[in-house]
C-alpha cells in the first residue's frame, strides 16, 4: 500500500478538513496538451492510445507535470465497455465513435453478455496497476465509466446523436427490452470499476453524460436505478481505505436529492446549478464537485480567476467541495489558463478552510 504525500482530493470527498480546495479537470488528459498530441501520434490512433497501458500511463501523468492537480484520472474512454461486449468500437477523423455492430432488437439484446475484466478489458486493469505504481502516491487515482444509460445512447444509436431517436424509440416502445439491455450493461460497469479498484483506483467517478436529456420520471427509471445498482455493487473498501463514489450526471440539477440518496460520496455539479443552491439542498450527505464553465478558459487570465472566485465563494466556507470544471476542458484551451485555473483555485480557497 503506497502512502499518499496529497491526499486533499480525498479528503474533501469523505468532508473532511482540507488547507486548500483540491482541483483536477474533466479531460485533464487530453487534445489541449501538445504532449499528449505528439503521444497520440506516436500511438497510431486514439483507440491504440488507450490499449497501450504504457502510453496510457504517459498521459494520465502529463498534466500532473505542468499543474500542481490535486489527482489523476485514467486516460481511457467510457465505450471500452461497449467494445469488450462485442460491438466493435471504431472512430471515425471528424466524426467521432461508432460502433459496427449497434443494439436494436431482441436478438442483440439477447446477445450481450458480461465481459471478462482481465481479458476482455485487461488492457485498462494493466494501465491502472501502471498509473498507481508511477503515481507512488504524488496523488490519488480516479478510475471511472459511463453510466448505463449514457453508454446504451451509444450502443443504440450507433455513435453520437442530436436528437436520441433510436434509443428514445426503445425506451417508449420496448422499454422491457431497454431494461433488459441496462441491466446487463450495469453488471458490467460494475465489475469494470471492481477492477479498476482492485488495481489501484483510489476513488471511481459515474459519467451519466446524456442523462439529462431524460424526462425526471425517465431520468429515475432508466439511468438512476441502474447507477445506484452499480454503487451498491461496488467494492466501497480496499486494502483497508475506503473508496469514495462520485456521480455526475450532466444537467441533472434538478436531481440532485435523488442523486443524493444513491449511497454516492459526492455529485459533480455542472455551471447550469449554483453550488450555493446544490450545497443547500444536499446538506452534509455528499460532497459537491465542480462547477466552473469551461468555455471561461478561452477568457482572459484575470476573468478565469474571477471565475474561480465565483465558484469558491458560492459554495463557501468548509470542507466538502472538489473544484473541477462543469464539463470536459476543450481541446483548444491555452494550456496557461489551466494553469491560471488550478493556481487561483489554491491561492483564493485557502480564506474558506480556515
Amino acid at each position: 500500500m503506497i502512502t499518499l504525500k496529497n491526499d486533499r482530493f480525498l479528503r474533501a470527498l469523505f468532508r473532511q478538513p482540507v488547507d486548500v480546495t483540491p482541483v483536477w479537470m474533466m479531460r485533464q488528459a487530453g487534445r489541449y496538451l501538445p504532449e499528449y498530441r505528439a503521444t497520440r501520434a506516436r500511438a497510431g490512433s486514439f483507440m491504440d492510445l488507450c490499449r497501450n497501458p504504457e502510453l496510457a500511463c504517459e498521459v494520465t501523468l502529463q498534466p500532473l507535470r505542468r499543474f500542481p492537480l490535486d489527482a489523476a484520472i485514467l486516460f481511457s474512454d467510457i465505450l471500452t465497455v461497449p467494445d469488450a461486449m462485442g460491438l466493435g468500437l471504431f472512430f471515425s477523423e471528424g466524426e467521432g465513435p461508432g460502433f459496427h455492430r449497434p443494439v436494436r432488437d431482441e436478438r442483440a439484446v439477447n446477445a450481450l453478455g458480461v465481459p471478462d475484466i482481465e481479458t476482455d478489458l485487461g488492457y485498462v486493469m494493466e494501465a491502472v496497476r501502471t498509473i498507481y505504481r508511477e503515481l507512488d502516491g504524488q496523488v490519488p487515482l480516479i478510475g471511472f465509466s459511463g453510466s448505463p444509460w449514457t453508454l446504451a445512447t451509444y450502443m443504440v444509436e450507433g455513435g453520437s446523436s442530436k436528437n436520441f431517436s433510436l434509443i428514445k424509440g426503445m425506451l417508449f416502445g420496448r422499454p422491457d427490452l431497454l431494461h433488459r439491455m441496462l441491466a446487463v450493461t450495469a453488471e458490467s460497469v460494475t465489475a469494470y470499476l471492481n477492477g479498476q479498484i482492485r488495481a489501484g483506483a483510489q476513488a471511481v467517478m459515474i459519467f451519466d453524460t446524456w442523462g439529462g436529456v431524460l424526462s425526471p420520471a425517465d431520468y429515475r427509471s432508466f439511468s438512476l436505478a441502474y447507477m445506484e445498482r452499480i454503487i451498491r455493487g461496488l467494492h466501497r473498501e480496499e486494502q483497508g481505505s475506503k473508496i469514495p463514489v462520485i456521480l455526475f450526471t450532466k444537467g441533472g440539477g434538478q436531481w440532485l436529492e435523488a442523486m443524493a440518496d444513491t449511497g454516492c460520496d459526492a455529485l459533480g455539479v455542472d455551471w447550469t446549478t449554483d453550488l450555493s443552491d446544490a450545497r443547500s439542498r444536499v446538506g452534509d450527505k455528499v460532497s459537491l464537485q465542480g462547477n466552473l464553465d469551461p468555455c471561461i478558459l478561452h477568457a482572459p487570465p484575470d476573468r478565469v480567476r474571477a471565475g474561480v472566485a465565483q465558484v469558491l465563494a458560492s459554495f463557501g466556507e468548509g470542507s466538502g467541495h472538489i473544484f473541477n470544471l462543469g464539463h470536459g476542458i476543450h481541446p483548444d484551451v491555452d494550456p496557461e489558463n489551466a494553469a491560471v485555473l488550478v493556481e487561483a483555485v489554491h491561492s483564493l480557497s485557502r480564506q474558506y478552510h480556515c
